[in-house]
């Protein structure tokens, strides 16, 4: 178990260091971490509030508008759970030293992209290509 790295409540990384370096691999961690906490929480409270909400209403209007608000919160949910996996991925890539550099050419991610984006497994240029080539070989 390797000792925790210290960090500064207002540190964000810079371009001036090194890439990488135990400072932003620690800030990642931590800034995935929260997201992946705030989210799970989420989930908690949607769960509870779906136990609550659970009853029956007459009124069929007001039955189908209830059905329309749980399914939209039932999808976000999801896309929500979808996220969690791609965190719990970033949070792996970290442990193997592999975060922020990019799964197809191998060079560095931006750091303002790993800031916006901490999940990101491609440079801006090789998602770009990705997504034109993918736009290209799309079947409509």
């Amino acid at each position: 178990m390797k000792a925790e790295t210290f960090l500064p409540d207002n540190y964000t990384p810079a371009e001036d260091e090194p890439f990488m370096n135990e400072r932003q691999v620690e800030y990642f961690r931590r800034k995935l971490l929260n997201w992946k906490s705030d989210l799970m929480e989420d989930t908690r409270d949607t769960v509870a509030g779906m136990k609550d909400q659970t009853r029956n209403i007459p009124d069929v209007a007001d039955r189908a508008s209830e059905e329309t608000d749980r399914s939209l919160e039932l999808r976000t949910r999801d896309r929500q759970r979808k996220l969690v996996s791609k965190i719990d991925a970033a949070l792996r890539r970290i442990d193997e030293g592999e975060f922020g550099y990019c799964s197809m050419t191998g060079e560095p991610i931006s750091l303002k992209r790993l800031d916006a984006r901490p999940i990101a497994t491609m440079s801006l240029e090789a998602q770009e290509r990705h997504e034109r080539r993918e736009k290209v070989h799309r079947d409509d």
